[in-house]
């Protein structure tokens, strides 16, 4: 063949299409399922959920009697705090009181009949309706004392006591305990109130009370406090 011919045939064939070379899908691999990491159950801590309380005092470095009255005294108190702080403070000083959840369970537990008061209180300006409650006397034992106010105020005795709960009702100034008891078996008497105390006294059910509470008509710390409290108790316990 000659060159011009050989040329031809070289430049006919580069100008022929060629067939677009497919390339093969290459199958990824199966990714393997991970398996799921089941939550480890939480491990049951034995114990309380918070650690025991550490009673901590702060060092007192002078204590003054600024007013001195039958039911309470007033201190100015200049102290060193657990954590170092330096301060003074005003407190309010008192023997502590008591509370009773006085109740009438012969029908019902989860319903009793409670003993509520009515009674003027000069600082609320206003009547409230309360748990039967007065202040011990010094060195007054805190039971003997809780079935003192009951007879005095109501009238009543009662055959079972015990304690519910103790705490402060505003312990950023007033030093006065709480100690609520509930007295149950109830036995009707004659009532013994101070000369100052006018009460009005009755047994409402433990489900009337609630609504009150819901409604607002109770506004008294104490009677809150308990009442809820035997409540929540009291509904715990039936769910077991």
């Amino acid at each position: 063949m000659a060159r011009k011919d050989k040329a031809k045939a070289k430049a006919a064939t580069a100008a022929k299409p060629t067939k677009p070379v497919t390339a093969k899908k290459v199958k990824a691999p199966k990714a393997e399922k991970a398996k799921a990491a089941k939550p480890k159950k939480a491990e049951k801590k034995k114990g309380a959920a918070f650690p025991p309380a550490v009673v901590e005092k702060a060092q007192l470095i002078s204590s003054v009697t600024v007013y001195q009255g039958p039911l309470f005294r007033i201190q100015h108190d200049k102290l060193i705090e657990p954590d170092g702080l330096k301060s003074e403070r005003d407190v309010i000083r008192h023997n502590g009181s008591v509370v009773i959840l006085a109740m009438d369970t012969s029908k019902s537990k989860k319903n009793p009949w409670i003993v509520i008061e009515r009674q003027y209180r000069h600082a609320a300006n206003q009547y409230l309706w309360e748990l039967p409650a007065g202040k011990l006397d010094a060195g007054e034992e805190s039971l003997a004392g809780a079935k003192r106010e009951l007879a005095e105020e109501t009238g009543y005795s009662a055959k079972k006591w015990k304690p519910l709960v103790t705490y402060y009702a505003s312990p950023g100034f007033l030093g006065e305990s709480m100690i609520v008891f509930q007295a149950e078996g109830l036995v009707a008497g004659d009532a013994r109130p101070e000369e100052d105390e006018k009460i009005e006294f009755r047994l409402v059910k433990l489900n009337e009370v609630l609504k009150m509470i819901d409604k607002g008509e109770i506004k008294d710390g104490k009677t809150l406090t308990s009442v809820l409290l035997y409540s929540r108790k009291t509904r715990r316990k039936g769910k077991k």
